[in-house]
């Protein structure tokens, strides 16, 4: 694991530095212990053309959403140190929802997850200045498989063993030809969003750098995924009960998974 730059370590001499994990879109994250609990990511540019692997898109879009209804980090400070860029919030309390909840929790945690994705889903999206529509999107996916930035061995289990090629003929063939357009998360899994471990309400939402106006199903497909793989009986009926709106289309759901691939 990579040192954090000296110019941060001296801006907080009273605090403990601990390595979270790599994080997503090879950005370094740590934990800052000390007079205030907050987070460090630190990445550099990035050959992908899409904001979830910028720092400075989610210091953006942390911003703007911060405020709007949602609870999501504070941004303490950003800023740059050469070739680097670095984000510094504070820590959200809570659990991720890919925590081991007990069986009397997970219809909280459902109902939980459905709240928090359609007020997100609310916000008026004529307002919200971050475009992530597929004339976005659709081209930093085909930027990354030409580019040769996917990452083949972590793919779903359905397309394991596809090349780039393969993927991007599917993702062309199967782009629906509208948009459903709300703000969206973008990334919007299990690890990104934070529960009191009592209570199960949502604490925070956390990893903003893809939040932008896309597809309602761009946040579907990933959270009706992730539920789908879980052992909680009828997990996902009961969110889309409680989000509301027309049943998703099962077509459409299935592209935004493949579009996940690519990023």
């Amino acid at each position: 694991m990579a040192a954090p730059p000296d110019a941060l370590l001296q801006r907080f001499p009273d605090h403990t530095w601990s390595s979270v994990t790599d994080g997503l879109s090879g950005a370094l994250v740590w934990r800052l212990h000390g007079p205030s609990e907050l987070f460090v990511k630190v990445a550099g540019a990035s050959p992908h053309l899409d904001s979830g692997f910028d720092v400075r898109a989610e210091v953006e879009r942390t911003r703007w959403l911060a405020g709007r209804g949602i609870p999501v980090p504070e941004v303490v400070d950003a800023g740059t140190t050469g070739a680097e860029h670095w984000l510094i919030t504070t820590a959200v309390a809570g659990l991720p929802a890919a925590h081991a909840w007990s069986a009397e929790q997970v219809p909280a945690v459902v109902d939980a997850l459905a709240d928090l994705t359609r007020t997100l889903h609310a916000l008026p999206v004529e307002a919200c200045p971050f475009d992530r529509s597929l004339s976005v999107t659709a081209s930093a996916a085909r930027h990354a498989a030409r580019a040769g930035l996917l990452d083949l061995d972590d793919l779903d289990d359905e397309r394991a063993g596809w090349t780039a090629e393969e993927l991007l003929a599917e993702l062309e063939a199967t782009r629906p030809d509208d948009e459903d357009l709300v703000v969206c998360h973008g990334d919007l899994t299990f690890d990104n969003v934070l529960l009191d471990p009592a209570t199960a309400t949502v604490t925070g939402l956390i990893d903003l750098g893809r939040l932008g106006r896309a597809d309602r199903c761009a946040d579907l497909a990933l959270l009706t995924g992730e539920l789908a793989g879980t052992n909680w009986p009828g997990a996902v009926e009961r969110f889309l009960h409680r989000y509301g709106g027309p049943a998703p289309d099962p077509a459409r759901l299935a592209f935004y998974r493949l579009l996940d691939e690519f990023f």
